[in-house]
């Protein structure tokens, strides 16, 4: 059996609670808990304090600000919630994909949106019990000195497998962080390092509260798919979000800008160069066959997460093409 850590819990009513909380050595921010109490039974952390953000009502909004012209949700709304708003949907189609592809319905009641904008990576070598880590050693991010993908490599290459990431990468979102320094909102694209262990930019006892979306003020369509063994529960093996700008209507339209981040490769997002999509015509077969291409030139692969790297590459590829079919075929 796996059991957790003892440690303490707080569950103040604010956000100024919660900083100061965070204050505490070694706390650690739980919300819907779907991801950190399953590494806190693998032995990945060890804290003192778990400080809860149930009570911070605050954190639970859905807000369409249309003189500022963003979409601001409260870090602690629910991947349900999301994928259930229907002006979200409309809105934001890629997004309501992405939060009702999240594992199952019982998680999707508790994981936030805040919670997987600052999901842990993943690694077939260390989301596994302690026991196991330490018949290989550990790794650089379970208390050892080899990475076991990379063996020569000095940083950790787990994983990104967040769903949501992805997409608000893709639809240029924001971040409202709030800690002991004050309050500063950061691109969701600047947010995360190419270390596995500390893959984000979060400053000491911050806390995330808010993500900002950016209306669309020109024609717009974006997309969300994923590779993955079952249809549920499972992280993703791929991912890939799309966001393009269109002119022109119809067969006719065609491609002003184009915006695809890929998931799962590392533990940054990759956001590609898009600059051979621009001026094509989106409903044509040989943009569908660029984006494939794209997607698997510049999406390098590792052995990471299960599945072989290759193979990975080569679905990055196929649901490339897919995604952007189906976009054409949706419009």
């Amino acid at each position: 059996m796996l059991r957790l850590p003892i440690f303490g819990t707080q569950s103040p009513t604010d956000i100024e609670g919660l900083v100061a909380a965070m204050a505490t050595p070694g706390a650690h921010l739980i919300a819907g808990g779907t991801d950190l109490l399953p590494n806190l039974k693998h032995g990945l952390h060890e804290p003192t304090l778990l400080v809860s953000i149930d009570r911070v009502d605050e954190l639970r909004h859905i807000t369409w600000d249309e003189d500022e012209g963003v979409l601001r949700i409260g870090a602690g709304v629910t991947l349900s919630q999301i994928a259930a708003d229907t002006e979200i949907g409309e809105r934001f189609p890629s997004l309501a994909t992405a939060a009702g592809l999240v594992a199952s319905p019982l998680i999707r009641n508790m994981a936030t949106i805040g919670g997987n904008i600052n999901l842990d990576t993943r690694c077939r070598w260390v989301n596994q019990s302690e026991f196991w880590r330490s018949a290989i050693g550990g790794c650089l991010k379970s208390g050892g000195d080899v990475c076991h993908v990379v063996p020569k490599g000095r940083s950790c290459v787990a994983a990104m497998s967040s769903d949501c990431v992805p997409v608000l990468t893709s639809l240029a979102a924001e971040l409202v962080q709030v800690g002991p320094k004050g309050r500063r909102e950061v691109a969701l694209s600047n947010y995360y390092s190419s270390d596995g262990i500390a893959h984000t930019n979060r400053e000491d006892g911050e806390i995330t509260v808010e993500v900002r979306i950016p209306i669309p003020t020109v024609e717009s369509c974006a997309h969300y798919s994923k590779w993955t063994v079952r249809k549920s529960i499972d992280f993703p093996l791929v991912s890939i979000a799309m966001n393009f700008a269109l002119s022109g209507s119809g067969a006719d339209a065609t491609i002003e800008d184009a915006t695809i981040c890929l998931g799962v490769l590392a533990a940054k997002p990759k956001l590609l160069r898009t600059d051979k999509l621009k001026g094509l015509r989106f409903a044509d077969e040989e943009t569908a066959l660029l984006v494939g291409e794209l997607c698997y030139a510049q999406g390098k692969t590792l052995d990471n997460v299960p599945y072989e790297a290759g193979y990975r590459r080569s679905m990055l590829r196929v649901f490339g093409k897919r995604a952007i079919r189906q976009l054409v075929e949706s419009r």
